[in-house]
C-alpha cells in the first residue's frame, strides 16, 4: 500500500510507484520515466556512500539546470546527505565561502559552462580540501583530471545498500542548507527538514493544482529554492514531468513550450516580458500553457492581461517568500488581474501572516518554516522571535481578505532579474578597490531586470576613481546580477546624525530624475 512520503527519499519511492509509466525528467536526448529516475538515483546515492559520505554529511552543487542536477541532489538525499546548493554565477571567493563554511564533503560542479571552468575558480580562490568531487559534463566531457570522478562513475556504481540509507532520513533531519545574504552582507546557511521542504513544495503544488498530466519548464535556477522546492519537489509529489532550462533564451523556450507541450511555465516577471516582446512569439504554438507563477518584482496589471491574452496562460498567479519561508502567501486562480498583481496573495503552506504595529514589518508563522541558520545562533534569534514568528526585514500591508501587498523593505535589497541582491555585500566588494573612500549602493528601476545596482562612491584623497576599473573590479569578484549597472562619484553621501548613510535619501533623488 502507498503511504504519503514524509521523506524527500520516500517521495521519490512513492512517485516511482504511483507513476510508472510517466516522464519523470525530459533533459534533451534524455528522458527518463520516475521508476528509471529512481534508478538513476540509487545509483548515484550509492556513489556518494562509496566515497565516504555519510548520513548528515553536506552535498554542495554547482551545476547549471540539467538532468545531472536532479540525480545529484536526489542521490545526496537518498544517501542521508545534507544539500547545499550553490548559485552557478557566484566567482571562486563566493563558491569557496559555501564550501568551507559549509564543511561540504562532496562536491557536484559542472565542467566548463558558458566559458567558466567553476572548479578552476574554486582552487584558484584557495580551495584545496580533499573530498569527493564529481564532474557535469554541461557542455560535453571535461577532460579526465586526478581525484575527479566524471559523471560515468554514477551509472557504474551498484545501487546495493543505498536503500538502507533512505530509510534511515527522518522527517526533521536536515535536508538543505540554502545560503543568502544578509544586510550585514554575510550569508547565512537557512536549514530546513524534509517534511518542511517537502510541507512548501506540496502548498505550492496546491495552489497551482499541478498534476501528473503537466509538463513543467523549470526556468527558475534549481540552487534557488523556486527552483528546487517549487520546481522539483512539487513535480515529484504530483508525477509532472520536469524539464530543465539550462539558460534562458526566449526563442529556445518558445520552440520548448510548442514541442514538448509544456503547461507549467514559472518565472521572474521578466521572462514573460521578454517572452511577450520577441519577434518570434507569435511563430510557435503557445496553446498547451496553464499555469505561471511569478512576484520577486512588480507586476504591472498589464503584463497579468497580456500574460493570458498575448501568451495563453489560464491562470496567472503571483507569490512571496523567502529562503526562510520559500512560500509564505500564494494567489489563487479565482483572484481577479488587480489582485494577482497588485498584491502577493494569502498565507499558504500553514503560514500565519501578521504586520508588526510599530514597524509595518511582515511577520509569518508556520510549520514551514526554516529550522534557523547554519553555526549562528546569533542571527537565528534575531529573525525568530520567541513566539515563533519569522522577521522577514520586508515591510506590508494586509486587506480585510488576508491579502498581502509588499510597500517597502527594512532591509535594503533589492532584486535584479528575480534574484536578491544584497547592497552590503557589494559595498564590501567597492571598499576592497584601492581609491574607494565610501560605497553605498541602492536598487534603481529598470525596465527589463525590474531593479538593477546603482553604487554611490566617494574616492579617497588623492585618487582619481575610473568606471571601468570599478566594473572590472565588481566583475571578478561578484556574480553578474550583483554588478552595479550605474556609478555615480560624490564628495560626501547623505548620513544622519548617527552618521548612517541615509540610502531612502539616495532612492528618492533617483525616483525625482
Amino acid at each position: 500500500m502507498v503511504v504519503e512520503a514524509d521523506t524527500i527519499p520516500a517521495a521519490l519511492a512513492r512517485a516511482a510507484e504511483l507513476f510508472p509509466g510517466r516522464e519523470a525528467l525530459v533533459d534533451g536526448q534524455v528522458r527518463l520515466t520516475y521508476p528509471e529516475l529512481y534508478q538513476r538515483v540509487r545509483h548515484c546515492a550509492a556513489l556518494f556512500a562509496a566515497h565516504g559520505v555519510r548520513p548528515g554529511d553536506r552535498v554542495a552543487i554547482c551545476s547549471p539546470n540539467t538532468h545531472h542536477w536532479v540525480i545529484a541532489a536526489l542521490g545526496a538525499l537518498h544517501a542521508g546527505g545534507t544539500l547545499v546548493p550553490i548559485n552557478t554565477r557566484f566567482t571562486g571567493p563566493e563558491m569557496l565561502d559555501i564550501v568551507e563554511r559549509s564543511a561540504a564533503t562532496a562536491l557536484v560542479v559542472a565542467g566548463p559552462f558558458l566559458g567558466t571552468d567553476r572548479l578552476a575558480e574554486l582552487r584558484a580562490a584557495g580551495f584545496d580540501r580533499p573530498i569527493m568531487i564529481l564532474r557535469v559534463p554541461v557542455e560535453g566531457a571535461a577532460p579526465a583530471e586526478r581525484g575527479v570522478l566524471d559523471w560515468d562513475a554514477v551509472d557504474a556504481t551498484d545501487p546495493g545498500g543505498a536503500d538502507a540509507r533512505a530509510e534511515a532520513v527522518r522527517p526533521e533531519d536536515v535536508s538543505d542548507i540554502l545560503f543568502t545574504s544578509g544586510t550585514t552582507g554575510r550569508s547565512k546557511g537557512a536549514m530546513t527538514s524534509h517534511r518542511r521542504s517537502l510541507g512548501v513544495a506540496e502548498a505550492w503544488a496546491a495552489c497551482g493544482g499541478l498534476t501528473a498530466d503537466d509538463r513543467y519548464l523549470v526556468l527558475n535556477p534549481f540552487f534557488h529554492s523556486f527552483g528546487y522546492k517549487a520546481g522539483i519537489l512539487a513535480a515529484l509529489l504530483r508525477g509532472a514531468t520536469l524539464l530543465p532550462e539550462v539558460t534562458f533564451d526566449a526563442v529556445r523556450t518558445l520552440r520548448t513550450i510548442e514541442r514538448e507541450r509544456i503547461t507549467v511555465l514559472p518565472g521572474a516577471p521578466t521572462i514573460y516580458q521578454t517572452l511577450l516582446d520577441s519577434p518570434a512569439c507569435g511563430e510557435y504554438d503557445r496553446t498547451s500553457l496553464r499555469l505561471a507563477v511569478t512576484g520577486a518584482a512588480t507586476v504591472p496589471v498589464t503584463l497579468v492581461e497580456r500574460m493570458r491574452t498575448d501568451l495563453g496562460f489560464d491562470t496567472v498567479l503571483t507569490a512571496y517568500g523567502l529562503t526562510e519561508a520559500v512560500v509564505a502567501t500564494m494567489c489563487r486562480p479565482e483572484d481577479d488581474s488587480a489582485t494577482i498583481a497588485r498584491t502577493c496573495g494569502r498565507a499558504a503552506a500553514g503560514f500565519e501572516v501578521r504586520i508588526a504595529e510599530d514597524t509595518g514589518e511582515v511577520l509569518l508563522r508556520g510549520p514551514n518554516r526554516m529550522l534557523g541558520y547554519l553555526d549562528d545562533a546569533e542571527a537565528t534569534a534575531g529573525a525568530i522571535d520567541g513566539e515563533g514568528w519569522l522577521h522577514t526585514g520586508d515591510v506590508g500591508t494586509l486587506d480585510e481578505h488576508g491579502y498581502l501587498t509588499i510597500t517597502d523593505r527594512i532591509k535594503d535589497v533589492y532584486i535584479c532579474g528575480g534574484f536578491n541582491v544584497y547592497p552590503a555585500e557589494v559595498e564590501q566588494v567597492l571598499t576592497r578597490l584601492p581609491g574607494v573612500a565610501e560605497a553605498a549602493v541602492v536598487g534603481v528601476p529598470d525596465t527589463r531586470m525590474g531593479e538593477v545596482g546603482k553604487a554611490y562612491l566617494v574616492a579617497s584623497p588623492g585618487y582619481t576613481l575610473s568606471t571601468a576599473d570599478i566594473e572590472r573590479h565588481c566583475r571578478q569578484n561578484l556574480a553578474n546580477y550583483k554588478v552595479p549597472r550605474q556609478v555615480e562619484l560624490r564628495e560626501r553621501l547623505p548620513r544622519n546624525a548617527a552618521g548612517k548613510v541615509l540610502k531612502r535619501l539616495l532612492r528618492d533623488e533617483q525616483e525625482n530624475r
